[in-house]
């Protein structure tokens, strides 16, 4: 039942280090690396198995182990005490009989459903002239995911004649996607797996024609290639070649269904080419050839092509060209570039042209109608995130979007952009009871020790003393351009309800004020990001909303590098606790090896550290460089094995080096995922079987198990 007062914390056994046996010790096996005549030691090298990405170095595998075995010394193992009991919270929230709102594409109605106790979705379809309930199923992933630990399917994309459904999947975490086609008229798969995708899959107009996207040797998405139906690898055609090292690859089909989208580019340039979809075995026409610093997208419209691109302005101008002729001579300015707004994205329908972006960091959507006429999409609430989805069809009045709040549960809406009225088909349902009438959000704006504002977004029940002694959960990331937007969780309530205020910082690295923003906090700057972090928590701080010792913390993969930087920076006894998930904080070691996948194209965002500039700037925030003699409070770490984007030693070594070296007698635990990778478990209950983990940890730092 939903709880009308937050409860009061009862009596726990103390949590820290030495109420529980021994933590695992890592051997010392030092190695030495020399950059710029200076020379670092890493005692702790070894945990990098030599095979990567196999891994199988017994000695690796049986440290890991211990770390997963101690984590459950600590918190208690699965399925027992506070983990079990959070779990089952957690999974009072999800509707288990589910489904989301079909769509229409094409000749047929399409919907995912899940069912009562079952981890993962079906897929289903129904002719347009049918009635509801006349589903049939087309791909059960339940099905896929038998006998196996892991299973993802990326994308599961019909013929344009509804014939046939291909789709990708990935049953280890290493987002290495097997390509398969299924016939949904006898349920049998047609031609054999194609193994080493990007996981993306495109139909030529006919639907005789398969393209995808192969991954080099070091896992790079480079190779774009086209294959009939039914046919392998061994009679696939190379499409395109992208050759530099950091630069990535991938396809789509625009809006009209007219062209093959070719994407190639990095953080900071891009590049496309167009094939037409009734033309398969056409070459790829470049839109813009590529240069320095030129980010653009396209999307086709009736004669036209749009361009959003941010050659004028780095929050981008919208600019239209005849199809014929593209070249820029023949760019008309629609909407010019403006610091207040920054445009994200665009999706073309026959009649309407519906764009995406920001107004003062709140996110919006307009539109614009064949005459040129526009307006402004409303929303609910001041402060929100939204999304299109499931926008399959191009001669259509109605655009539909996923939308929530901090206090809002996803809604899905259907806009109809003749009327502009916004219809609800769904709000998340959450089973076991929820109130928003008993919580409040704000957005808040905190001056960081430059002077420049901050957003902040917050959200804490109405009956949250301000009054310095409550707890604060403080989220963060600001990297590579990724705004965090004030999105609803189920799972966040646990922490709400029991008297947590929970903050989101949307520091400089990110996109909340535009490409600007993330300027201000990568290569050189990216000091900006972590001292952000730390001047919005001393910020929450002077306002009431919590005071030090009672802050924890949390972010993953950059946002990892946020967390090691924000423990190493902050003053003794500001932080009460850190979750730190696939963390980033090896950052001299990886992004001097350009061997792994991503490190030429991570270069936009950290900089090269063979460049000596680049190099002192990184060797002042890398969190496994600065780890010192020095107390640190309670830490969770978690990894995957099978991660290619973060590669398991780094949080491995970080701990390892952490247990070394603090002087403190907090709980230091690391739980690595042995058949997962970046982004954890896919099941929606192995899921929560995780976030269950990192609540439990949360609780006993806070004393509020």
């Amino acid at each position: 039942m939903q709880q009308t007062s937050a409860p009061t914390a009862s009596p726990a056994t103390p949590f820290r280090q030495g109420a529980f046996p021994p933590a695992p010790d890592a051997k010392q096996a030092p190695v030495e690396h020399t950059s710029h005549g200076e020379t670092r030691v890493d005692p702790y090298d070894w945990l990098r198995d030599r095979g990567y990405p196999q891994v199988d170095d017994q000695e690796v595998l049986d440290y890991l182990k211990a770390e997963n075995a101690y984590t459950d010394t600590v918190l208690g193992p699965e399925g027992e005490g506070l983990r079990q009991k959070l779990f089952e919270e957690l999974k009072a929230r999800v509707k288990q009989d589910d489904s989301g709102v079909p769509y229409r594409r094409g000749a047929f109605w399409y919907q995912v459903r899940f069912s009562a106790g079952q981890d993962h979705p079906v897929y289903l379809r129904r002719p347009l002239d049918a009635p509801e309930g006349a589903e049939t199923p087309i791909l059960d992933v339940n099905q896929l995911a038998e006998g196996k630990p892991f299973m993802d399917v990326e994308v599961a994309e019909p013929s344009p004649d509804g014939r046939y459904l291909a789709y990708t999947v990935d049953d280890t975490g290493a987002e290495l996607f097997t390509l398969r086609v299924k016939d949904l008229e006898t349920g049998e798969q047609v031609g054999p797996d194609i193994p080493g995708t990007s996981g993306g899959v495109e139909w030529s107009a006919d639907g005789n024609t398969l393209f995808y996207v192969l991954k080099d040797e070091s896992q790079r998405p480079k190779f774009v290639y086209r294959t009939p139906r039914g046919k392998g690898q061994d009679a696939a055609t190379l499409v395109y070649e992208e050759k530099d090292p950091s630069w990535w690859v991938g396809i789509g089909k625009s809006q009209s269904g007219r062209f093959i989208e070719v994407g190639t580019g990095t953080l900071v340039a891009s590049e496309t080419h167009l094939i037409p979809a009734d033309q398969p075995d056409a070459a790829p026409r470049v839109v813009i050839p590529r240069r320095d610093d030129h980010l653009y997208s396209v999307a086709d419209q009736g004669d036209d092509l749009w361009i959003l691109t941010n050659d004028t302005h780095p929050n981008f101008r919208l600019v239209k060209a005849p199809l014929a002729d593209w070249s820029e001579k023949n760019w008309q300015e629609v909407v010019p570039g403006d610091l207040r707004t920054y445009f994200t994205g665009i999706l073309a329908l026959r009649d309407w042209l519906v764009i995406f972006g920001r107004q003062d960091g709140t996110q919006q959507v307009w539109v614009r109608d064949a005459a040129g006429g526009s307006h402004t999409i409303p929303f609910p609430d001041p402060v929100f995130a939204v999304s299109g989805m499931n926008n399959a069809e191009y001669e259509t009045d109605t655009v539909r979007l996923r939308y929530s709040s901090l206090v809002t549960p996803p809604t899905t809406f259907d806009y109809d952009l003749k009327a502009r009225t916004l219809a609800t088909r769904k709000v998340q349902e959450i089973p076991s009871g929820y109130d928003p009438s008993l919580y409040t959000s704000e957005r808040l704006m905190a001056p960081a020790r430059d002077g420049t504002p901050i957003p902040v977004s917050i959200v804490y029940r109405k009956d949250f003393k301000r009054d310095g002694k409550g707890p604060l959960h403080l989220y963060g990331y600001g990297s590579y351009s990724i705004p965090m937007d004030p999105n609803f969780s189920t799972n966040r309530i646990s922490l709400l309800d029991r008297g947590f205020a929970f903050a989101i910082a949307h520091i400089r690295g990110g996109s909340e004020l535009g490409r600007p923003w993330h300027d201000a906090g990568r290569l050189a700057n990216k000091l900006n990001t972590f001292n952000d972090f730390l001047d919005v928590a001393q910020f929450l701080v002077a306002q009431g909303y919590s005071s030090p010792g009672n802050i924890s913390i949390e972010g993953g993969s950059a946002g990892g590098t946020l967390m090691g930087a924000a423990l190493n920076m902050a003053s003794d006894g500001m932080w009460r606790a850190a979750v730190a998930h696939v963390p980033f904080v090896d950052v001299i070691n990886t992004l001097s090896d350009e061997s792994l996948p991503l490190t030429a194209s991570d270069y936009p965002e950290w900089g090269n550290p063979a460049d000596p500039e680049i190099y002192r700037a990184m060797k002042a925030y890398s969190p496994y460089d600065n780890v010192a003699k020095r107390p640190y409070p309670h830490i969770l770490v978690t990894a995957g094995l099978n991660d290619y984007r973060v590669t398991y030693w780094e949080p491995a070594k970080w701990v390892a080096r952490l247990r070394d070296l603090k002087t403190d007698d907090n709980v230091l635990l690391l739980r690595t995922e042995m058949t997962a990778g970046h982004g954890g478990s896919t099941g929606r209950f192995d899921k929560l079987k995780e976030v269950a983990l990192s609540y439990a940890f949360l609780l006993k730092a806070h004393g509020k198990e």
